[in-house]
């Protein structure tokens, strides 16, 4: 089943141009990377996705519903944001509250159960990451590592249909980098529906379904990680992978 169908999707800051009639689609149960340069539009893609940004013109639908409207209202805006769960680069934790906390609140704003339901919930989603040592901890008790794993439970508690990540890497010592590359593998095996924007390409290549390959705010090129990266077809992507073995 289509879960998302994102058409013509367009967004210019100013004179710039940064995403230019972007169009996919993936299916419930899929993983999505997308790989590309710094500033080919990947991240400015998520947060349009994610209602952080408007785009100026196209369509993003889910699950048969259009979310772009004319005239969208605020309140309607954050109701499209719940379709989608964003993981970001740094963390973006509460320092003041619990890891426990940081997981439960949006839920708890949103009256989507009572205390201990979310309780219970936020226990059981630190539990699937690994943490369940650590949910009184505050995010400066935490490493990186950790901290990113509870922005995940975070993003899973308002039990998003499509889960984004941002880099969710790139700000972490190499040796933090595997657990949670490995939270987000397990994920996948639950049967969650993500996008990934990624450099780690042997992640990629291993997990995704499908990668998409950005650059100068197009979709240069899409298929399975085999068609991408073993037999890529636009000189522009070659160029790409050769630069990225080559360690720029």
């Amino acid at each position: 089943m289509t879960v998302l169908e994102v058409k013509n999707i367009k967004k210019d800051f100013g004179k710039t141009k940064v995403l230019k009639d972007v169009s996919f689609s993936l299916e419930e149960g899929q993983v999505l990377a997308i790989i590309g340069s710094s500033g080919s539009g990947k991240t400015t893609l998520l947060r349009c996705l994610n209602f952080l940004e408007k785009p100026d013109s196209g369509e993003i639908i889910v699950r048969g519903k259009h979310l772009l409207t004319e005239g969208c209202t605020e309140e309607q805006i954050r109701e499209n944001r719940l379709h989608f769960g964003l993981v970001f680069q740094n963390f973006n934790l509460f320092p003041q509250y619990t890891a426990l906390k940081n997981v439960t609140l949006a839920p708890t704003l949103l009256k989507k159960g009572t205390p201990q339901q979310l309780e219970t919930q936020g226990k059981q989603l630190l539990t699937q990451v690994g943490l369940q040592d650590k949910m009184d901890s505050y995010p400066y008790q935490l490493s990186g590592g950790q901290q990113q794993r509870v922005a995940i439970a975070r993003a899973l508690a308002l039990q998003p249909e499509i889960l984004c990540f941002d880099e969710p890497t790139s700000a972490l010592d190499p040796e933090l980098t595997g657990e949670v590359l490995r939270v987000i593998r397990n994920l996948k095996t639950g049967g969650n529906t993500m996008i990934v924007v990624t450099h780690e390409m042997e992640f990629a290549k291993s997990v995704a379904d499908v990668v998409i390959y950005m650059t100068d705010g197009v979709i240069e090129e899409i298929g399975t990680p085999e068609q991408v990266f073993d037999n890529p077809q636009s000189e522009k992507t070659r160029a790409f992978l050769r630069g990225v073995q080559e360690g720029f």
